[in-house]
């Protein structure tokens, strides 16, 4: 008895493996969390209410000794749909020389961009683009924003006045440049990877969700995956494989939960070590925010909104008309352009919020505000994921140790300082009454870093804690097999070598795709023709 195949975690490119295995296999999808039910999780701007705690695990980073030791909110996803249940819905995938390095320097061949861009096809129903870059026949909805207001349009002018061009697509053949972003939505609801992978293939009796089902452990008999434990001592077994999908956190926790990881700290935390494996949970990498508020001359913003009377006022707007506050993702403008003048191409990355307060941490304005934030997209610095202790229910120990590496702070405040300069372009004056934070006499350096430290917050990517390759810290092949195990893989963000350039859910929905082919034995789709896609500064000039 048993499944072919043994799914745990039900998130982005969970749902993605699941339905495309059970088109020939019996599979069993097992997720923490639970269902998708709330209108919150559907409508574009119930992200407003998701960092703050809905439908997340709640846990926080460890001090973060280079931040003035603090302690970051950390959300995690725990529904069905994982983080494309709750994210801002922003479809970028990078640039194509994080995939190439991949390939050429962290030795995992079948990754370059040429070779995952037809799996970011195969995915995609994009509404308006058709090309070499984009699909228009996959499950994932991808559209352009119908809710903006004309303070994004004024954002995109001041931005190009400040320098940067204008981009039309963030992921075409240029990444940089400042423009509107694309959107996981079709039809002005949230795509998730649960509605848009999920929903019809759960008809098929060959698939089965389960959900606030979480596992305790992955049960290894003479070096092979052979099934899951459940938290309540029942025992689900795989015939074939088990394949992890938790997440950057969730799934180097559950190996080293099982046994597998680092010999040296499985030990000290009273965990049997079945399989010595280093690498798992090192390598943590994400991307860190600064943000900049300004206060609105007017009604220029979406602050307000989640009065309830104006909620219901606006829900109803969005049910007939498909347009309004609800139908925003709040995040609809933005732009990649450079921090480091040596940078070949984008490392930093701009998100413009039509409103204040919107994420756990963030400061609200009275009356209308807006916030610009700005993101160091290549960060140099690296830590851990590592056990609490033996007690499968504990939160792990999450450590970005951001800012490690002086790079990365200098880099993060030249951002900050780029954020704000463009707020100040002629655009906006009619929009904007003044900077609020860090406020016009925030200037020397040393109270910009007290004022980063104060409002930095993680961008909600992290990746690489289980990460591919052929040398003795890889976690996984570049098959995505756990090195030493049979049986196991591990398909999610964890396998980055390194972090992509831009927002994580659409690599790790490709990751998805380019996994169940892999796992089914499927010849890889054809590599891409492509030339004349540097992305660089040089092919803008």
């Amino acid at each position: 008895m048993g499944s072919d195949y043994i799914i745990v975690g039900g998130g982005s490119s969970g749902c993605v493996i699941a339905a495309r295995l059970a088109e020939d296999a019996e599979v069993l999808l097992l997720e923490a969390g639970g269902r998708d039910k709330s209108v919150l999780f559907h409508w574009p701007a119930g992200f407003a209410k998701m960092t703050k705690g809905i439908a997340s695990w709640g846990w926080s980073t460890v001090p973060q000794r280079h931040l003035r030791y603090r302690v970051l909110w950390f959300t995690q996803a725990r529904v069905i749909g994982g983080g494309s249940s709750i994210n801002a819905q922003i479809y970028t995938r990078g640039n194509r020389r994080d995939y190439d390095a991949w390939a050429e320097e962290h030795g995992c061949p079948g990754w370059a961009y040429r070779d995952v861009l037809p799996y970011f096809r195969r995915a995609e129903g994009n509404e308006r683009f058709s090309d070499a870059f984009h699909g228009i026949d996959g499950p994932l909805g991808v559209s352009m924003p119908r809710a903006t207001l004309p303070i994004c349009d004024a954002f995109v002018r001041a931005a190009q006045d400040w320098g940067m061009p204008y981009n039309p697509d963030f992921n075409g053949r240029y990444q940089a440049g400042v423009g509107f972003c694309q959107l996981t939505q079709r039809n002005v609801r949230r795509s998730s990877a649960a509605v848009a992978c999920l929903r019809e293939a759960e008809s098929q009796t060959s698939l089965s969700v389960r959900t606030d089902a979480q596992v305790r452990r992955i049960l290894i008999s003479a070096g092979r995956a052979t099934g899951v434990e459940m938290m309540d001592g029942t025992v689900h077994h795989a015939r074939r494989e088990v394949i992890l999908t938790a997440g950057a956190i969730g799934s180097p926790r559950l190996l080293m939960a099982s046994g597998i990881g680092p010999a040296n700290h499985l030990g000290a935390v009273g965990v049997k070590v079945l399989h010595d494996l280093p690498g798992v949970g090192e390598n943590l990498q994400d991307h860190l925010d600064i943000c900049v508020l300004a206060e609105c001359t007017g009604p220029h913003s979406y602050d307000g909104i989640l009065r309830p009377d104006r909620m219901i006022a606006a829900g109803l707007q969005c049910l007939a008309l498909k347009s309004g506050p609800v139908a925003s993702s709040l995040f609809e403008t933005g732009g990649f352009w450079y921090a480091d003048p040596d940078a070949d191409w984008p490392d930093i990355q701009f998100h413009l919020d039509q409103g204040s307060g919107i994420e756990k941490g963030v400061a609200t304005i009275e009356g209308w505000g807006i916030t610009l934030n700005s993101a160091h997209m290549r960060p140099k610095s690296r830590s851990t994921v590592r056990l609490a202790s033996s007690d499968p229910a504990a939160a792990p120990l999450i450590d970005p140790n951001y800012w490690s590496d002086p790079h990365d702070r200098e880099m993060s405040l030249r951002g900050l300082e780029m954020a704000r300069e463009i707020l100040r372009q002629p655009a906006l004056r009619p929009y904007l009454r003044r900077e609020v934070l860090p406020g016009e006499a925030t200037k020397d350096s040393e109270a910009l870093f007290d004022y980063a430290c104060r409002m930095a917050k993680t961008d909600h990517h992290p990746v690489g804690t289980c990460r591919m390759g052929t040398d003795d810290m890889a976690v996984v092949d570049p098959e995505l097999r756990v090195r030493g195990i049979e049986g196991l893989r591990v398909c999610d963000a964890s396998i980055m070598p390194r972090i992509n350039s831009s927002n994580t859910n659409a690599p790790t929905v490709m990751i998805g795709e380019k996994a169940s082919d892999l796992i089914r034995g499927r010849p890889p789709l054809s590599a891409a023709d492509l030339a004349d896609t540097n992305n660089n500064r040089r092919a803008l000039a």
